[in-house]
C-alpha cells in the first residue's frame, strides 16, 4: 500500500470516528453514516498535498515534547502570578522573532507551539523571511525579553533536531 493511500484511509477512519463521537454511541447507523460523511468529505473537499521533507527522529521529538510541557507549566504559573499579584498590569509588547526552519510544515508546528504557551500568541507570520510577530504578555525587563528569545531559539533547535536535520534534508521537487 502506498503512503498516499494509507494516509487517505487514516483520514477516512479519523473522520468516521469523529462522526461516531459526535453522536455519542456506536451503532451500525452511526458507523455507516460516518463512513458516508467521511467519503463525501474526502472526495469533495480533498486536502492539498503537504510536502514533507526530512525524517522524524523519535528521541528528539520526545525532547521537544518534554520542553513544550515544561514551558507550558512554567508560563502558566507566570501568567497566574501576573493575574493575582498586586500592582499595575504587566507590560506587554509585540516582539519579532526569526525562526530558521526550512519547511512550511515545521513553521506551522513552531507557530502552534508558541501559541500553546500561555502569555504568547503569534499575530503575524512572514512566511518568506521566516519572521514571526509574537505578542508577549510580560516584557517588563530586559531579562524577560531575553528569556523569550532564548525560548524561541531553543524551540527552533528542538524542531530542527526532530524534523529537519541538515544531513537528511532533501527538498521536495515542485510539481507543475
Amino acid at each position: 500500500m502506498t503512503r498516499p493511500v494509507a494516509l487517505r484511509i487514516a483520514v477516512l477512519c479519523w473522520l468516521m470516528l469523529v462522526w461516531i463521537l459526535l453522536w455519542g454511541r456506536i451503532s451500525v447507523a452511526n458507523v455507516v453514516g460516518g463512513l458516508a460523511v467521511a467519503l463525501v468529505i474526502i472526495v469533495l473537499l480533498p486536502l492539498p498535498v503537504v510536502p514533507v521533507q526530512g525524517r522524524l527522529h523519535p528521541l528528539s521529538l520526545a525532547r521537544l515534547l518534554v520542553a513544550l510541557l515544561w514551558w507550558l507549566v512554567q508560563s502558566s504559573l507566570q501568567v497566574a502570578w501576573q493575574a493575582i499579584k498586586p500592582g499595575p498590569p504587566p507590560r506587554s509588547a509585540v516582539l519579532r522573532a526569526r525562526v530558521a526552519v526550512k519547511s512550511d510544515l515545521v513553521l506551522a508546528l513552531a507557530v502552534n507551539a508558541i501559541n500553546l504557551i500561555p502569555g504568547t500568541i503569534v499575530l503575524e507570520i512572514d512566511q518568506t523571511r521566516r519572521l514571526l510577530y509574537v505578542h508577549v504578555l510580560d516584557v517588563g525587563s530586559d531579562r524577560a525579553v531575553e528569556r523569550f528569545y532564548r525560548q524561541i531559539a531553543e524551540l527552533e533547535r528542538l524542531l530542527v533536531a526532530a524534523f529537519e536535520r541538515d544531513s537528511e534534508w532533501r527538498p521536495t521537487q515542485e510539481r507543475a
